[in-house]
């Protein structure tokens, strides 16, 4: 049974430009680089799109990963869902939905996975995994929301 959590970021963007920025891969690579994350194949730069891979390289955790995810899933602008197809998980989901609240947007992700290796895996997804990854999106997230442009000030 895969492990599940959420994510839930505000950002004052609207929703079509915060969903294009989610799948942009050099905002992705943008903010992943204390991981020295890189796309090695597939779309290797600008927006993917629903049925496109990419293949990704860094390092998590002491060790190098590949991962090569595609979008299996697309429903413009309000959510897309990428699935590893190759990589070091057994399972991995995650689905980024782009809520408009009135005044922006909030996004949430959802992140499903399962390790590899039996009981020694689900042992290390509830001591180190879950907590990793989950920080890993949270920073994303953060990086993403940066990107806004600053608020213009309307006081006279």
């Amino acid at each position: 049974m895969p492990v599940a959590f959420v994510c839930r970021t505000r950002s004052s963007m609207p929703p079509r430009e915060l969903f294009d920025l989610s799948r942009n891969i050099d905002a992705h690579v943008g903010s992943m680089t204390k991981s020295r994350e890189k796309a090695i194949a597939g779309v290797t730069s600008g927006l993917i799109s629903e049925g496109e891979t990419v293949t990704w390289q860094a390092w998590h955790l002491g060790a190098r990963f590949r991962m090569t995810s595609r979008i299996t899933r697309m429903d413009a602008p309000a959510s897309f869902t990428d699935e590893q197809v190759k990589g070091p998980f057994k399972y991995l989901r995650h689905t980024h939905e782009f809520r408009s609240d009135g005044s922006g947007t909030l996004m949430v992700d959802t992140v499903e996975f399962a390790a590899p290796f039996g009981p020694l895996g689900r042992l290390a997804e509830k001591l180190i995994l879950a907590r990793y990854l989950q920080n890993l999106i949270e920073k994303r997230n953060e990086f993403l929301v940066a990107q806004a442009p600053p608020a213009l000030d309307t006081r006279q």
